[in-house]
């Protein structure tokens, strides 16, 4: 499938995998999560208008609404918001026709769709999650608390985090290897526009943070389905999961917020008619931020057993970091000053997010100091902080929508009405959680407060209905613009200075007529066709890199929509397979509660998940499908590197985090329990060693095939994915027989935390090595339907970097688990 659809049909929305369709579909999702998140937010408003409440909802229906109001603002809304103008914006900027990886694109967007209708499933199963959006051990697992963690409904709400994530770690790999490697000509990483510089270094805090996160919710699904106890003991859980969430839950703030500096820097340009004043260094200051926001995670941890001189250094690097910031507001600010203003519509959402910001920042200096933080960690001094940082955030990218909505739409905005909304905005936004900072000795995630804070309370509330109602000015705005906005120039604004302003509003399918180039110092468009060297030029890189097998480009593939609704279903099943497990460890002797009934219709949308996953996915691999090439383009610092090689180095880069915290996790808890009386698990160090010559050998065998690929071999290439996948096989089985030791002793997965750490953890390496067979198994039924792989051999050289990847792990975890 080749042709788009029209954009009337629902067949183009289903199909298609043009990077400004699904940053659309992007845009209209994550602001459907908000309007869910923000009724959610009014219920639990209305109901504290009173201490103690008014009785609009019960203990754990507050506990709910509370909980999943942050899970959706935090990851549902903001990040998606951000990410739909990226999709749009960025290839337009950088001068590409598309992302580097279009189906991937999509398929990231419907990962994200249905974890986002996971997430509205779980209220009706029994009960959605009622932990905190930050999930603490050891309320995260049924162990502890039955009432409130052990339903169907809040391990779904973990498992669509899951889905998530997955479609995150796709945008992620997709944007740093388009932006790295789909440059204009002439277009150098230090000429890239600032919204872009935003978009790429978020990808890169995103590529680690949510790695981490990804590492945490797997080991908290295992907890939750198979009944491990990571976060279920007395021995560091609660500490392990704040180390893991908090690596991601900080640099997640930055994540957040540099898309939404990013549209404040182009704005501000835009509206004050001149360049930013000291645009290096405000770039060098976001990098050095992107860099600290990874060094900071223990701030969130103050109030924890870590000694004096650990939280003292974790204060100076807080206080550092707010350094940089300090640079940019001032590089805004002198921008003001030495431009001619213009208080458009655009212009004043995000002014009003700079002066929201400053406050925010200014508020959360107070927490990072360890005073201070004893007195306001855990009360509605956060609260109101942590809001005045995202929201404010969330104001520059409102801003965004009215700044890009000509290009997006063709059509131009009332604007009385946009600055309307931003009055009643701005005061909605105030009214609500200024007070919050009056009422800060309140705790946080209750509805209990003193009744000297009421009148605070009920000011909040007022203004959480105004800042709702602005909401309904926008859409009445931008619904008329729509219908009957007089159309759009193609620049509409006087001094905007970046590519998408170029083409048309809308743009085209493939953005450009010809191709952007920045080589004379500006933009051109330039055409390889009939210009005098363009054409040698052309065939020279292109020679470089990767060869064009079509001369045509692909917008559409049903596959990623149907690899979605094979996880959709996969993970719907998997949330309520607890029951089962249950059953099985109760009858092996484990001292468990009965987490619910078990029922047929679970296993059997996990089987059927399967199903649907696997045939997806085998013609997914089957179809043959063109991105939109790009073969004069600006690649420093990876020139002379394949795009698909590059987006899987990125991949491999966000697995090393995931196994690190994995394997991280078993020696902090070894080390928290003393890492000579830890009791290891494995029956034989010799059965281990011959397992490590088994995986090594068979990357030998990788190396061998890629060798009688070069040679266009046929029978060679056949013979030695052949026999990777028979060591493969070999090395599973070898591990089966050893857990089955484990298992004739009455050992299993459930029976204490140290056989949890090792069941799980080479249990995640064992899927990898199972997930690294399908994938040999399907090259040897390309190689031999279609004779793949013998003119270009590259896939077999990408699949070596996976294989030999998995192969390094397994050298690690052996020492680990079978010698010390």
């Amino acid at each position: 499938m080749s042709e788009l659809p029209p954009r009337t049909t629902i067949k183009r929305w289903l199909v298609t995998t043009n990077h400004k369709d699904v940053g659309i579909l992007y845009l209209a999702t994550s602001v459907f999560f908000l309007l869910v998140g923000g009724v959610l937010a009014l219920l639990f408003r209305t109901h504290m208008w009173e201490s103690g409440g008014i009785g609009l909802l019960e203990n754990m229906e507050f506990n709910q609404s509370v909980t999943n109001h942050g899970l959706l603002m935090v990851f549902w809304y903001l990040s998606p918001f951000a990410f739909g103008f990226a999709n749009y914006l960025v290839p337009l900027q950088i001068g590409a026709k598309d992302l580097s990886f279009p189906r991937l694109n999509a398929m990231s967007y419907w990962f994200y769709l249905f974890s986002g209708i996971l997430l509205a499933i779980a209220f009706f199963q029994e009960r959605a999650f009622a932990g905190g959006w930050t999930m603490y051990a050891p309320l995260n697992v049924p162990m502890y608390n039955t009432a409130m963690a052990a339903t169907a409904g809040g391990t779904l709400t973990i498992l669509a985090l899951v889905l998530f994530v997955m479609s995150t770690t796709i945008a992620t790999v997709n944007f740093l290897t388009t932006i790295h490697y789909e440059r204009a000509e002439g277009m150098g990483l230090w000429n890239m526009p600032l919204f872009t510089w935003s978009i790429l270094l978020t990808v890169w805090m995103m590529l680690f943070a949510f790695a981490a996160l990804l590492a945490a919710l797997l080991l908290l699904v295992t907890d939750r389905v198979l009944l491990t106890q990571y976060f279920a003991t007395d021995r560091g859980s609660s500490l392990l999961w704040a180390h893991i969430f908090w690596f991601f839950g900080h640099p997640e703030v930055y994540i957040v917020f540099f898309p939404a500096l990013g549209v404040l820097f182009e704005t501000f340009q835009t509206f004050c008619g001149r360049r930013l004043v000291g645009r290096k260094w405000v770039i060098i200051a976001m990098v050095l931020v992107a860099v600290q926001s990874f060094l900071v995670w223990m701030h969130h941890m103050f109030l924890t057993t870590i000694n004096l001189p650990i939280k003292t250094l974790f204060m100076a690097t807080t206080i550092g970091i707010s350094l940089p910031f300090d640079l940019m507001v001032f590089a805004l600010i002198y921008t003001m000053v030495k431009g001619r203003v213009r208080f458009t519509t655009p212009f004043l959402f995000n002014l009003g997010a700079l002066v929201l910001f400053i406050l925010g920042g200014i508020t959360g200096v107070f927490l990072g100091a360890v005073v201070l933080d004893y007195q306001f960690r855990g009360t509605y001094w956060v609260v109101a902080h942590f809001h005045y940082v995202m929201v404010a955030g969330s104001t520059a990218l409102v801003g965004g929508i009215y700044y890009w909505w000509p290009k997006i739409t063709g059509k131009m905005y009332d604007e009385t009405l946009g600055r309307l909304h931003f009055a009643v905005y701005f005061i909605g936004f105030n009214l609500l959680y200024f007070p919050m900072f009056m009422a800060w000795e309140t705790p946080r995630r209750v509805f209990h407060f003193g009744t000297e804070f009421t009148l605070y309370h009920r000011l909040a509330t007022v203004g959480a209905f105004v800042l709702g109602a602005s909401y309904l000015i926008m859409f009445y705005a931008l619904g008329k613009s729509l219908r009957s906005g007089p159309d759009a120039p193609d620049n509409p604004w006087a001094f905007s200075r970046t590519a998408e302003w170029a083409t048309t509003s809308p743009p085209p399918l493939e953005n450009w007529p010809d191709r952007p180039s920045y080589a004379s110092g500006k933009l051109e468009f330039v055409d390889d066709a009939t210009a005098a060297d363009g054409g040698a030029a052309t065939r020279e890189q292109a020679a470089q890199t990767e060869p064009l097998e079509a001369d045509h480009e692909d917008h559409a593939s049903i596959w990623p929509f149907g690899v979605g609704i094979g996880m959709f279903v996969t993970f719907l099943g998997l949330s309520g397979l607890t029951p089962w497990v249950a059953d099985f460890a109760i009858a092996r002797g484990a001292e468990l509660q009965q987490t619910g009934s078990t029922d047929l219709l679970h296993p059997m949308l996990f089987v059927g998940g399967i199903a649907i996953l696997g045939y997806t996915l085998f013609e997914y691999g089957r179809e043959r499908f063109h991105a939109p090439d790009q073969a004069i383009a600006e690649r420093w610092p990876f020139e002379g590197v394949g795009g698909t090689k590059l987006g899987v180095w990125f991949f491999l880069a966000s697995d090393v985090v995931v196994f690190g915290a994995a394997i991280g996790a078993y020696i902090f808890m070894r080390l928290h329990a003393g890492w000579g009386t830890f009791e290891t698990v494995p029956p034989s160090e010799v059965v281990g060693l011959v397992n490590t010559y088994v995986l090594l050998t068979s990357s030998f065998t990788v190396v061998l095939a890629l060798i009688m690929a070069e040679r266009e071999h046929k029978r060679g290439l056949l013979a030695s994915l052949g026999a990777t996948i028979v060591l493969g096989l070999t090395f599973l089985t070898v591990k089966g027989y050893e857990w089955s030791l484990e298992f004739a002793h009455g050992i299993y997965w459930f029976t204490d935390l140290e056989y949890s750490l090792y069941f799980v953890t080479t249990g995640l390496h064992a899927f990898h090595v199972i997930l690294g067979l399908l994938i040999a198994s399907f090259m040897i039924y390309r190689i031999m339907s279609v004779d793949a792989y013998l003119r270009d051999h590259r896939p077999v050289e990408y699949f070596g970097l996976y294989w030999h990847f998995v192969d390094i792990v397994w050298v690690i975890l052996f020492p680990l688990f079978y010698l010390m």
